[in-house]
């Protein structure tokens, strides 16, 4: 047999079996050969079709889906992260035996691809298939495997032809409407924002411009009419952690939903010779009606009918109006309405509130502003201020009124109030200076609402939701054209569906290059058509979708990418939805999760009416498990004086302990922060991949911090990675050189105590990892257990008598390292099982099975021995093999305790360390639990003792995570 090296890319012989070799003398690794070798051969064997079972068309495939990459042109490291998940969820699955569809397409249009394409003189459609073909290949290189046959990209007109036909199904089902709106408009990038895109300053989500307020004819798509579907159905969501609870709490906090009361309150004026509006009433929304006592003034929107009539005659008020929309929503600008005030009631604190409740009340008059913090569309826009229980109401008073305190008419009911801040809890209503306790907050809302509606001001239980319409016009070109004609005669006329898709116009030369504003509005001859009802002349609309409409349903294409008819059919969507594991960052927790949960309850519920949709509850949500990764952070280095931050070339890293500041001699500030090229603190996988290999570089991205945490992604750490990769090779190297045939001849049934013990570690670990990858999560701690497996089979290298045991479980060893470091996976498995090259996609690892144990309890002996874990104070310190004892025997804490600390060698070098010494002589109780399996050693409750201990713990868990690697 010929032998080549693991350097080569190509088709290779394995080295042959040299017995006489010894492991400490293994092969060195050419991780990143190993990659482009492997690379070639799933390109050719198409292994990311990921099909097992060909003929079953019934059975529903693992749906495995990341995020799809925006086409920037490279791949970062928050992208690495993604799709190495991604990968390794998906290979497991196959290996589990089941069908996987792990497709990848490209989130093609949008606003960065536009303005790069401007800058470069290109056109944005040239730019965005360069930067595909880049980041295809990208991705390729991370060993990462998908499903290219299902792949496309929004801006194909195959795809957008089917997002515009979706926009015309929300227009039939009068869930798309144009209206006259005051909206964001981004001054640099010419184009308007959705709320959800203006950050808490005011300022633009992607140019960072502030943003100004223009009034535009729009559209907008009727989410608010899903409100309650999408909040119901988060409760579902989150049972057994299928998404994660922030997640979850983030969406209900968009949503915003709050239960309430509206009330009419009269509207007066404080003036008779005033031009102010003539009297009225204002219709009031409070969720805290128990607090109506304590109002001093009403805060309505800037769009309300009242303020809007009062602007109407007061120039001052309109200039205020103009410079607010330019405001942040928590900004506490205000107006006072001049002459007008809001007569509210004040009801009895004290006394038989049931019989003259409403009898009893009195008035008061409040005054009356017009506040940007109040948003139109959100409740009545007519809020009752009270500043004593409102954090909003109590800053607004406190700059409009800071003579006047605030007035308290709720108390916390077990604690002492502090009046120097507002109550915002539910408590007890009762005066600040009475010693007296009176009815809870749920049960003054309901006497008040009684005593309101007596005394006719039409109370209501009301639900508000802060969710507002999805505005979805935007005024640039690479986008998809909204599908409407504008008639003279007819109006809005929406495209006949056999002339989708409308597709944009190439871009002529002199609207390419440093353009601003929408070109589509400057090209007549595909603006001007005729009107699919009359025939007469009309405009097509040259807005296009808001990009997050294309990512709103393409988890729907991806089961039926070909369907040039429908966005899909029924039977495929039925069988293939929803999707299993869907994977991406936390960043897009509110905006993509949950338009892409709208689109797919509004194509459910219209499944009666459109052919070739379905309404099934199993795909009433998409996505059935979420898995939302955390940022990667990069190593930040900035001068300690001016805290400018420093570039790689001005810090002395010879001494990567000891960093020092080129021009100072003076150590560097060092964080981790979000990388970005302001901050020098970038990583290019590229880089690593080259470097290390992207097998080394994926397992360490999964061992470095738990998947939903910030990665502090640091070169230094990746060490530790290789070094146990290698120690495995050498053990597979030793592994492969057995005569397993004599070997298995001379096995008997029953296996040794040491075999034994290995083959059930083995299993063990089989268990926790196979637990935790059907759960996609716990990745950092599956390398963890992997690496303890590595390092148990390393112990019984040389001198295991059990040849065929060993290289059972190094088998086991490797299949479960496969889905997370594929190609050298693919490679020790081929040294294991020598074959030519004609055989290897049949004797891929990947076509094997997981490892399985659940046969093996006939081949065990019984244990001589078993394990006991010493904790002390519920934490586990060591955990040591002491021999069999009967569980029910006297006294049986005080013979584990010394069976542990003085005849095992874990339990002696544990206890001779000075600090621990000192622990165990403040042992104040010991527990045996668990039938003997532990023992908790239960300190005296000291207060310096606890100190020790502390610090002890901290010292033993930073210990603990250098010796895992």
């Amino acid at each position: 047999m010929r032998a080549s090296r693991l350097t080569n890319t190509g088709w290779t012989w394995l080295p042959p079996r040299i017995a006489s070799r010894p492991a400490s003398t293994s092969t060195p690794i050419d991780f990143p050969g190993l990659d482009r070798k492997w690379q070639k051969i799933w390109a050719l064997t198409k292994l990311g079709e990921f099909n097992r079972k060909k003929d079953d068309k019934r059975e529903h495939p693992t749906y495995v889906l990341p995020m799809f990459p925006y086409p920037s042109g490279s791949l970062h490291m928050g992208h690495m992260r993604v799709y190495t998940i991604s990968d390794v969820v998906a290979r497991f699955n196959y290996m589990r035996g089941r069908n996987v569809l792990h497709p990848m397409g490209w989130d093609a249009f949008g606003l960065p691809a536009e303005n790069a394409a401007i800058e470069r003189g290109v056109d944005p459609a040239e730019w965005t298939a360069r930067n595909i073909e880049q980041m295809k290949g990208q991705l390729q290189a991370m060993n990462g495997v998908w499903d290219w046959g299902r792949e496309f990209r929004t801006s194909d007109p195959s795809y957008y032809k089917h997002t515009q036909q979706l926009f015309l199904m929300l227009h039939e089902a009068g869930l798309a409407y144009q209206k006259e709106a005051l909206v964001n408009w981004d001054p640099v990038d010419n184009t308007v924002l959705a709320n959800e895109q203006v950050d808490a300053n005011g300022c633009s989500w992607r140019s960072g411009a502030k943003v100004k307020k223009r009034e535009l004819r729009q559209w907008f798509l009727a989410i608010t009419k899903f409100a309650g579907d999408l909040h119901r159905d988060l409760d579902t969501l989150e049972k057994n952690n299928n998404w994660p609870s922030r997640v979850v709490d983030m969406q209900r906090n968009w949503l915003g939903k709050s239960e309430g009361v509206t009330f009419d309150l009269e509207v007066v004026k404080s003036d008779p010779t005033s031009k102010s509006p003539n009297v009225g009433v204002v219709n009031v929304y409070t969720t805290r009606l128990d607090t109506l006592n304590g109002a001093q003034f009403i805060a309505l929107s800037l769009g309300h009918s009242l303020v809007q009539q009062c602007a109407a005659k007061n120039e001052e008020l309109r200039k205020f109006i103009e410079e607010a929309r330019d405001l942040p929503p928590n900004s506490r600008a205000g107006f006072k309405l001049p002459y007008l005030k809001v007569r509210s009631l004040v009801f009895p604190q004290v006394g038989d509130v049931e019989g003259n409740l409403a009898k009893a009340s009195r008035s008061i008059l409040l005054p009356v502003y017009a506040a940007p913090y109040v948003l139109d569309g959100v409740g009545t826009g007519a809020v009752m201020g009270v500043p004593a229980h409102d954090t909003r109401d109590w800053e607004f008073w406190g700059k409009h009124q800071p003579n006047k305190a605030p007035k308290f008419v709720i108390s916390p009911e077990n604690r002492i109030p502090d009046w120097n801040r507002p109550f915002t809890e539910k408590g007890i209503m009762a005066h600040p200076h009475a010693n007296q306790s009176h009815l809870r907050s749920d049960d003054v809302s309901r006497l008040f609402t009684k005593a309101l509606r007596q005394k006719g001001h039409k109370p209501v239980l009301t639900t508000s939701w802060r969710l507002h319409d999805w505005l979805i016009s935007r005024q640039r070109y690479w986008g998809a054209p909204i599908p409407i004609i504008h008639c003279p005669s007819c109006g809005a006329v929406p495209v006949p569906r056999k002339d989708l898709p409308v597709e944009l116009p190439k871009l002529p030369p002199d609207l390419i290059h440093g353009r601003t504003g929408n070109p589509l509005e400057k090209i007549d001859e595909w603006i001007n058509t005729s009107c699919p009802e009359c025939s007469g002349p009309a405009k097509r609309d040259t807005d296009t979708m808001d990009t997050f409409m294309d990512s709103a349903w393409y988890y729907f294409r991806f089961v039926d990418p070909k369907n040039d008819s429908h966005i899909f059919r029924r039977s495929v969507v039925e069988r293939t939805l929803p999707v299993d594991f869907y994977i991406g960052g936390v960043e897009h927790a509110i905006l993509h999760l949950l338009y892409a949960r709208f689109i797919a309850k509004f194509l459910l519920s219209t499944a009666e009416k459109r052919p070739g949709i379905t309404r099934k509850d199993t795909v009433a949500e998409p996505f059935k498990k979420l898995v939302a990764q955390g940022m990667v952070h990069g190593k930040t280095y900035s001068d300690p004086a001016t805290g400018r931050f420093l570039k790689s070339d001005e810090v002395d890293l010879s001494d990567p302990k000891q960093p020092k500041v080129i021009a100072t001699g003076e150590t560097p500030s060092i964080s981790f922060e979000k990388m970005s090229k302001s901050k020098y603190n970038g990583v290019d996988p590229a880089t690593c991949i080259n470097k290390y290999g992207a097998d080394v570089t994926r397992a360490h991205m999964l061992f470095a911090a738990p998947e939903s945490e910030v990665l502090e992604w640091e070169d230094e750490r990746i060490a530790g990675i290789t070094r146990w990769l290698h120690r495995l090779w050498r053990i597979v190297e030793h592994a492969a050189h057995f005569n397993l045939k004599a070997a298995e001849k001379k096995q008997t049934r029953r296996l040794s105590h040491q075999a034994t013990k290995l083959l059930l570690l083995t299993k063990g670990t089989r268990d926790s990892v196979t637990a935790k990858l059907e759960a996609a999560s716990g990745f950092n701690t599956v390398v963890s257990d992997l690496i303890k497996l590595t390092n148990a089979l390393d112990i019984v290298t040389f001198g295991f008598e059990n040849e065929v045991t060993f290289h059972e479980c190094v088998e086991a060893t490797i299949k479960m390292v496969a889905p997370l470091a594929p190609a050298f996976a693919e490679e020790a498995w081929q040294i294991l099982h020598p074959s030519g090259p004609e055989n290897l996609k049949t004797k891929s690892i990947f076509q094997h099975d997981w490892p399985d144990f659940d046969d093996i309890k006939g081949s065990v002996s019984p244990p001589l021995t078993q394990t006991c874990v010493l904790m002390m104070n519920g934490k586990k310190k060591f955990a040591a093999e002491i021999p069999t004892f009967d569980p029910t025997m006297p006294r049986l804490g005080r013979f584990l305790k010394q069976q542990l600390l003085e005849e095992t060698e874990e339990g002696r070098e544990w206890a001779a360390k000075p600090a621990h010494r000192v622990l165990l002589s403040r042992v104040q109780d010991v527990f045996a639990g668990k039938g003997g399996t532990v023992l908790n050693l239960v300190l005296k409750k000291d207060r310096n003792v606890m100190r020790m201990l502390e610090k002890v713990e901290k010292k033993e868990e930073r210990q603990a995570k250098r010796n895992e690697l």
